[in-house]
């Protein structure tokens, strides 16, 4: 009996371990127009209790909205685990016209959580599922036909996302571009609020969310005009079911250091069947992304 429940443990281990999985998963599709599903879904976040962050039409496009918030079940992963996680204590759910029909989609939780807190993925998977849990069941009041994943056609193992880099010599999670030092976590935190405040060209905040108790602030960034998000968007969100909760790109502070992630990074783990003739498209993303983040630090 004993041995069998062993195996039936190495046998559960290992289909875990091979679970395929896909960066954005279907919540739902409505049957009303674009507006008035942003106002449903908004009204059913926070009827779930997550607590909404900030909103705003990614690429200035009529077709697409992005609605960032918080739960109380990622804000205890990222304080478990600490440092560059903070990059995970924000969500987005996207609304997007898709040829008539409004689909309401988001960041598939495991998929993310095992790309962000990668080795420590097993310290907070459980809270991962609770959120999982409830912002399935928060959409599914929305419309009908939820719950699929897409955004890629094979997906990626838990272990592929943990380790995850597009190529050789590409980067990696934590080879994070760092935007800039400061003598403290709140002297850091104060000065970019204070340059987000003051109106920054070619930048403007979406949200920001400081993680209780940690020396965490998590800032999403809409970027505009020459390299921004309309400049590569479309050249690589090409699909029928559109990408668009890959926005906004984000800034985070730890102590008292700004790191963004890496746009090869990023951009990759987001759009992972995109081939390197597809990035060619858009080869000067990363480096416009760095320069519009900067504007918030220096």
């Amino acid at each position: 009996m004993k041995n069998a429940i062993v195996a039936l443990l190495l046998m559960s281990s290992y289909f875990l371990s091979a679970q395929s999985l896909k960066p954005y998963t279907t919540g739902a599709y409505s049957s009303t127009d674009l507006t008035t599903t942003v106002q449903t879904v908004k009204s059913k976040l926070s009827d779930a209790g997550f607590k909404i962050l900030g909103e705003y039409r990614p690429a200035s496009d009529p077709n697409r909205w992005i609605i960032a918030f918080t739960s109380d079940d990622i804000l205890a992963a990222v304080r478990k685990v600490g440092g560059l996680s903070g990059f995970a204590a924000a969500w987005r759910v996207a609304v997007t016209n898709e040829d008539g029909q409004v689909h309401i989609s988001y960041n598939t939780p495991a998929y993310w959580g095992n790309a962000y807190f990668r080795k420590n993925y097993s310290k907070v998977s459980s809270l991962y599922d609770s959120y999982a849990d409830k912002i399935a069941n928060a959409l599914a009041q929305c419309g009908t036909g939820g719950g699929k994943q897409f955004g890629s056609k094979t997906g990626k193992t838990p272990k592929q996302l943990q380790n995850y880099h597009y190529k050789v010599m590409m980067p990696y999670f934590n080879d994070t571009k760092k935007l800039g030092e400061f003598d403290s976590f709140d002297a850091a935190v104060a000065h970019i609020d204070a340059k987000l405040a003051a109106g920054v060209e070619g930048i403007s905040k979406v949200y920001s969310i400081k993680v209780p108790g940690k020396n965490l602030k998590l800032y999403g960034i809409a970027t505009s005009g020459a390299g921004g998000e309309k400049s590569y968007i479309h050249k690589i969100d090409t699909d029928v079911q559109k990408h668009t909760a890959f926005f906004p790109y984000e800034l985070l502070v730890v102590d008292n250091h700004v790191h963004m992630l890496h746009g090869r990074f990023r951009i990759a783990v987001s759009f992972p069947d995109t081939s390197m003739g597809e990035f060619m498209k858009i080869m000067s993303a990363p480096g416009d992304i760095l320069d519009h983040l900067k504007r918030a630090v220096h």
